[in-house]
């Protein structure tokens, strides 16, 4: 889809210039000038700026015509902020979601610190980015992954859970085809995602500040939000497992989900949590999210099957009806000249 692209570019300089990959010659540049004297934060955030959308990413926020709120705090979703260094719990409900980077440990292998740092940083903003573009609360950041929040008090849950597949969606595509691709020219293991996504209700969701002074959160206590890790556990490489509740918020989708046993051949793998004397079993399901993405209004498919943003959509001059004639021919029954 191209969304990507500008965060791709400071990837391929930084490999292209690492001494480690035996590659380096005096032509490669990052930034304009050798990586080796130039590497330092103030270079990379020059390069990919802390809240700032790069150009391609912009695009598509215009596109989908949505705004990212830079100005929020990890650990602070501003409906609770409220809630630090107070007494009071509250219930509201929220969509929790873990997106774990699998891969990046390998990189090591092959590259300087300083070379994975760009590469795993870049990555993880162009995930913090694309959340907040999609209205997500990134709440905490795990090694390379997140741990982001959908949802508030202004907005409903059934939306909540959209945006969460949407950005969810997004940012897998990029990973398993943007991403994948650039690693592959360079003969390296490939990252991948594994995500999970929960919605915990109202009655289900306690908000309050954890720690101590300073050293401390507002933070959610749910059974959801810790399925969702779970959940992202048990998915595959660049794959979404949600719960029951995501499902039974978008029933549209329902020919989306698939329960997970139907994959693994296991039906203990069904429910994620159960408890039996409450006959409470709780589904997971793999959410079919390159289906749910093509289904998008901002996305268009070209005449070769790839994705890209409708806004930028064009019609070749080759799909011209007339070109169709050599092929139509043998299938007189459904071709009048």
């Amino acid at each position: 889809m191209h969304i990507f692209d500008d965060y791709l570019s400071p990837i391929k300089a930084a490999i292209a210039s690492d001494p480690k990959s035996g590659r380096l010659r005096d032509n490669l540049t990052f930034n304009d000038r050798t990586f080796d004297k130039v590497f330092n934060l103030k270079s990379f955030n020059q390069q990919v700026p802390e809240k700032r959308l790069l150009p391609s990413l912009e695009d598509f926020a215009k596109t989908v015509g949505l705004t990212p709120n830079f100005e929020q705090g990890l650990g602070l979703h501003p409906d609770f902020l409220h809630l630090k260094h107070s007494e009071t719990l509250e219930n509201h409900y929220i969509v929790s979601m873990f997106v774990d980077i699998k891969g990046s440990t390998n990189l090591h292998a092959k590259y300087t610190p300083q070379t994975v740092w760009i590469i795993t940083n870049t990555i993880q903003r162009a995930a913090i980015h694309t959340c907040l573009i999609f209205g997500g609360y990134v709440h905490r950041l795990q090694g390379d992954g997140l741990f982001v929040y959908f949802g508030g008090r202004n907005m409903s849950a059934t939306l909540a859970v959209e945006r969460s597949l949407q950005f969810a969606s997004v940012f897998s595509y990029f990973v398993k085809d943007d991403l994948k691709n650039l690693f592959t020219e360079q003969g390296i293991d490939q990252i991948f995602t594994r995500i999970g996504i929960d919605l915990g209700y109202e009655k289900d969701v306690v908000w309050g500040m954890a720690g101590i002074g300073e050293i401390s959160e507002v933070t959610t206590c749910s059974l959801h939000t810790s399925l969702a890790s779970k959940m992202q556990s048990n998915a595959t490489s660049n794959g979404i497992v949600v719960g029951d509740h995501i499902k039974n918020e978008s029933p549209k989708l329902s020919d989306f989900y698939t329960p997970v046993c139907l994959r693994t051949g296991n039906e203990n793998d069904r429910y994620i949590f159960r408890i039996p004397e409450e006959r409470f079993n709780y589904t997971q399901y793999d959410f079919a999210w390159l289906k749910f993405l093509k289904k998008q209004d901002f996305i268009a498919t070209d005449y070769y099957g790839n994705l890209q943003l409708k806004s930028k959509a064009t019609v070749l001059s080759h799909r011209d009806t007339a070109n169709l004639a050599p092929i139509a021919v043998k299938s007189k029954p459904y071709y009048n000249f």
